[in-house]
C-alpha cells in the first residue's frame, strides 16, 4: 500500500515544487518589469521638457539598463513602448515574457508607469 501511496503522491509532489518556483519566477520578472517602467517614466518625466528630441531614447535606454542590471535571465524579449499621450504625460509601458519550467506554460509579464511631464519655470515669469 505504501509504495502505491508513494507512486501517486509523487509527481504531485514536484507539481507542486515546480509551480512554487515557478510563481516565484514570475512574481520577480514582474517586480524587475514594474521597476524598469517606473524608472524609464522618471527619466521620461525629467527630460521631456528639456530634451524634445532624445527622451524616448533615454527612457529606453534607461529600462534596458535596469533589466539588464535586475533580471535579464527573467525578462526576456522586452517590448518597450514609450510614448507622450497628452502634452503633459509621458508613458512608459513593457510587455515581456517570462522563462517556463512548467512544460506548455506560456507567461509574460506586463508593466505601466505614466506621470507628468516636469516643466521647470523661472521665478516672475
Amino acid at each position: 500500500m505504501t509504495a502505491i501511496e508513494f507512486v501517486f503522491l509523487t509527481p504531485l509532489l514536484f507539481f507542486m515544487i515546480f509551480a512554487a518556483v515557478q510563481f516565484a519566477m514570475y512574481s520577480f520578472a514582474d517586480q524587475v518589469a514594474q521597476a524598469a517602467a517606473q524608472a524609464g517614466a522618471r527619466e521620461a518625466r525629467a527630460s521631456a521638457d528639456a530634451n524634445p528630441g532624445a527622451w524616448r531614447g533615454k527612457a529606453r535606454d534607461t529600462v534596458d539598463s535596469y533589466i539588464q542590471q535586475l533580471g535579464p535571465q527573467l525578462v526576456l524579449r522586452p517590448d518597450v513602448v514609450v510614448d507622450q499621450p497628452t502634452a503633459n504625460t509621458v508613458r512608459v509601458e513593457i510587455t515581456a515574457q517570462v522563462p517556463s519550467i512548467v512544460p506548455g506554460l506560456d507567461l509574460t509579464v506586463h508593466a505601466q508607469s505614466s506621470g507628468p511631464v516636469e516643466r521647470f519655470v523661472r521665478d516672475g515669469g
